[in-house]
């Protein structure tokens, strides 16, 4: 994957966690609440990853 489709997919899961943490928070569902924080997570991974294949090339 290249730079691009990482930080395509990081921003999908920082949206997507986002929103599970807030209907966690909402519903007093801590495990959902859990899994989005955990998706955030996932996704700034893939956004600095992203950002290192750009400064780098995606070859690596």
């Amino acid at each position: 994957m290249g730079e691009f489709t990482d930080k395509l997919d990081a921003a999908g899961n920082k949206i997507a966690g986002n929103v599970k943490e807030a209907v966690g928070k909402a519903t007093n569902n801590d495990k959902l609440t859990a899994e989005g924080e955990a998706q955030q997570v996932k996704g700034t991974g893939q956004d600095v990853k992203g950002s290192v294949k750009g400064a780098l090339g995606d070859e690596i």
